[in-house]
């Protein structure tokens, strides 16, 4: 009891600003990575009290560069933080707020795409049923536009395995994207956002909009607006099939998303019976063929991945099929061909 009064009362001695750490460790965002600092501390604070309560909870913070939302995160009562930076420049600053909070703050250099300890990164006794209250551990970051739908859908795959970090149960996230990608999470059926990232992510989350940065908050101003998403994963999936199967057909719809989804589902299947298995899928999966894919719900993709699965039993090696490698093989045929005839005439 003392010990959660404590974690509660805790703050952060006074410590140099982040423009001043940002000056005194010499650090400059790096365009390649696609890095931008957050100075603004209230704008931290309001991004750390959307993940909910934090006192005595266990956090990884992806990303945290000089270490703002870091603050706001120490300050919101944590048991610990662990952190994970892939930029070396950033660590002797992430130091000193080690340092400023013993025994709170864990520092790991590395690539939060390749890295893959998380499912053993909090303590055992914190891991709950997935049927359960999430976990009192919690994944916060401003993430880099370029990594962070890469990693949502690592994630989201994470999610649907149960394992590492949904090891511990139904772990939240709380996380910035672009505004144009948040838009794409959180879009509703019909919505001219609705895409890909938007039926990944909501049949196995609850996915929430939280608020809107704008981009001049941020040094240096990056051209869009950044969207503070919140995910808790679901109790139960809304489709219950394997990941790269949902992926697959998900995909493969919305890569001709202004066309009928019947144009779109035909690639699923090889050319010489194309059109029959097409018409066969949107027929069982009761999905009307002229509907564009941002029209369809979330029950109409459970359709079609529960009968794809089914024709990819009757068929093993339909689930293997790219439609990019047969078209890949037919222009190397008709190159060969045309070589060939240009040999004979010579």
């Amino acid at each position: 009891m003392a010990a959660s009064r404590q974690a509660a009362m805790f703050r952060l001695p006074p410590l140099p600003t982040i423009g001043e750490i940002i000056k005194l460790f010499k650090l400059r965002a790096e365009k390649q990575l696609s890095q931008n600092f957050l100075l603004d501390l209230r704008l931290t604070d309001k991004i750390v009290r959307k993940a909910g309560s934090l006192k005595d909870a266990h956090v990884c913070e992806v990303g945290p560069g000089p270490g703002g939302i870091t603050r706001s995160i120490l300050n919101a009562g944590v048991a610990e933080v662990l952190l994970i930076e892939k930029d070396q420049r950033f660590i002797p600053g992430l130091q000193m707020l080690s340092d400023a909070a013993p025994g709170k703050v864990r520092i790991v250099h590395g690539d939060i795409l390749t890295y893959n300890k998380l499912g053993k990164a909090f303590p055992e006794q914190l891991m709950k049923n997935w049927e359960d209250d999430p976990p009192d551990i919690h994944i916060i970051g401003n993430l880099p536009f370029s990594v962070s739908t890469p990693l949502i859908i690592k994630w989201l795959e994470n999610i649907s395995k149960r394992d590492g970090p949904f090891r511990y149960g139904r772990t939240q996230m709380t996380l910035t994207f672009q505004k144009e990608v948040g838009e794409r999470l959180t879009a509703s059926t019909g919505a001219r956002q609705r895409s890909r990232l938007s039926i990944m992510s909501q049949y196995l989350c609850t996915v929430h909009n939280c608020f809107t940065i704008p981009g001049r908050a941020f040094v240096p101003k990056p051209e869009v607006d950044v969207t503070v998403v919140h995910f808790t994963p679901l109790v139960q999936p809304k489709i219950e099939q394997p990941f790269k199967l949902v992926e697959k057909v998900v995909r493969t719809v919305f890569q001709f998303r202004r066309k009928y989804c019947h144009q779109s589902v035909r690639v699923l299947f090889p050319e010489a019976e194309r059109l029959e298995k097409a018409e066969q899928l949107l027929k069982l999966a009761d999905v009307d063929p002229t509907l564009r894919p941002t029209q369809l719900s979330m029950f109409h993709f459970k359709s079609l991945c529960d009968v794809y699965r089914k024709m990819c039993d009757e068929d093993p090696k339909l689930f293997t099929y790219n439609y990019r490698d047969e078209l890949t093989e037919k222009r190397n045929r008709k190159r060969s061909r045309f070589c060939k005839t240009n040999d004979d005439v010579i």
